[in-house]
């Protein structure tokens, strides 16, 4: 039988450990590798991802089942994060570990990228950052991230632009310096 989605949430609201643990394993990779971006230290990440499960569950009355339920973690996520900033001054820190984005190129231009990436990244503020990783990385729609950081999807679209301009000129400048 095929995954779906609905059916599952609504059997977590009747209050299904399956299901839950169903939402559980399909959704804490993608929630984890995303998370990892801000931090290097993994037991604050496993923090942030636990407490977005939590929350999620805790609250999945609220849930509105017209978006993906993984569009509303991230979202809960992210203002996991935030909240930590607030209360604890948090400084978020280098990007670690990026999905391979291209596909059939030579493996040392490859790693080539994904070192610089990871360096040009860091320097990049978060949201731009943010946009950059849940497009580019995680695939979410510039409505989905519209949503999940309470900016118009146009905003998104036109971060993301500026973004790779940015990303772009440093690649450049930095293949020019070496």
């Amino acid at each position: 039988m095929a995954y779906n989605e609905h059916t599952t949430i609504r059997a977590v609201r009747r209050g299904s450990r399956r299901a839950c643990n169903e939402l559980y394993d399909r959704h804490v990779m993608s929630l984890f590798r995303f998370l990892k971006q801000y931090s290097d230290d993994e037991a604050e990440v496993e923090d942030w991802v636990q407490r977005a499960f939590i929350k999620a569950l805790t609250h999945i009355e609220s849930f509105n089942e017209n978006s993906r339920f993984s569009t509303w973690l991230f979202t809960i996520a992210l203002n996991e994060i935030r909240t930590d900033k607030r209360r604890h001054s948090l400084v978020f820190l280098d990007t670690n570990e990026l999905q391979e984005v291209t596909a059939g190129e030579d493996h040392a231009i490859d790693f080539e990228w994904r070192d610089a990436m990871k360096f040009l990244l860091k320097d990049l503020d978060t949201t731009n950052r943010t946009i950059f990783l849940l497009y580019e990385i995680e695939g979410y729609s510039h409505a989905e991230i519209g949503s999940m950081l309470d900016i118009t999807e146009n905003l998104s679209r036109t971060i993301l632009c500026r973004t790779k301009t940015i990303l772009r000129s440093r690649w450049e400048s930095m293949k020019d310096a070496v």
